[in-house]
């Protein structure tokens, strides 16, 4: 009989970008670029290009509990994560039936606010993602906006960033990575990452004239990706670190818009760059 690699699955919570370059679309490529089998729990579905958002609508709660439901019967993920949840009543579903199954790593991603600075979750929404999601995370990845929220100060510096990670570490009992790529005045995109133990300064040069949209998701995606694979959690953030700078470097041009090129470490890819 031929035998078969066992794949490991990462699953993605989150919602669908039309235009594929952030949200569960982003997601599953940077699973299968990593070499784990992508299952996703669609909570909303978006009408959206490069350019913009004509619409969303959110899926019931019970259909999100649904497709949790079908995908751990038959594809138990090693590791999850989660985007996009859009209402209270999605993420108190979503941490219900999370709770209730064996534990497992869980990545955060918590898009509270959008780069553009719009507040993305109603505030009751924000309390359930707090208070019901979040003690479940093994790794939270706020970016500059949401870690000031979730920390309660404006953030200016590395020093901030590293006084932050340790502020939402010791409230919420996770990981954190603390994403600084919007931080002014620095020559690099600086993230941190603090576990209670261990603290690492993530740096990468800036590419600069390129969009980063859906850099968040991959970003989380790529973490979550690493963990299914077996990887240490401070080992799967620095591996993701320069997953998601290569990207970046590596993006692809479609239809006049820069698109994250997560195929960039497929072993198909770095045999690729092996014969060059």
């Amino acid at each position: 009989m031929l035998q078969r690699a066992q794949i490991p699955i990462a699953l993605t919570i989150a919602g669908s970008d039309s235009g594929g370059g952030a949200g569960i679309q982003i997601d599953l490529k940077t699973f299968a670029s990593l070499g784990a089998h992508g299952v996703s729990a669609v909570t909303c579905l978006t009408a959206q290009n490069p350019k913009r958002v004509l619409g969303v609508q959110p899926a019931s709660p019970k259909l999100v509990r649904l497709q949790l439901e079908a995908i751990f019967a038959e594809l138990p993920p090693i590791a999850v994560k989660t985007g996009m949840l859009y209402s209270a009543a999605i993420i108190r579903e979503v941490a219900g039936f999370l709770a209730r199954q064996p534990r497992r790593p869980l990545v955060i991603d918590p898009v509270m606010v959008a780069t553009s600075g719009a507040r993305l979750l109603k505030l009751d929404a924000v309390r359930a993602l707090l208070a019901r999601l979040l003690p479940l995370a093994a790794l939270v990845t706020p970016n500059l906006d949401e870690a000031q929220l979730l920390a309660g100060s404006p953030l200016a510096s590395i020093e901030d960033l590293r006084h932050a990670a340790r502020v939402i570490h010791q409230r919420f009992g996770c990981a954190v990575l603390v994403k600084g790529g919007h931080l002014r005045g620095l020559k690099e995109a600086v993230d941190i990452f603090y576990d209670g133990r261990e603290e690492l300064l993530l740096s990468a040069p800036f590419i600069r004239g390129m969009r980063t949209h859906g850099t968040g998701c991959a970003y989380s995606a790529a973490v979550t990706g690493y963990l299914a694979l077996g990887l240490p959690l401070s080992q799967a953030v620095e591996q993701s670190k320069e997953y998601i700078s290569q990207a970046i470097a590596q993006s692809h041009l479609v239809a006049r818009h820069s698109v994250l090129n997560t195929s960039w470490a497929t072993p198909a890819a770095r045999r690729s760059r092996r014969r060059l």
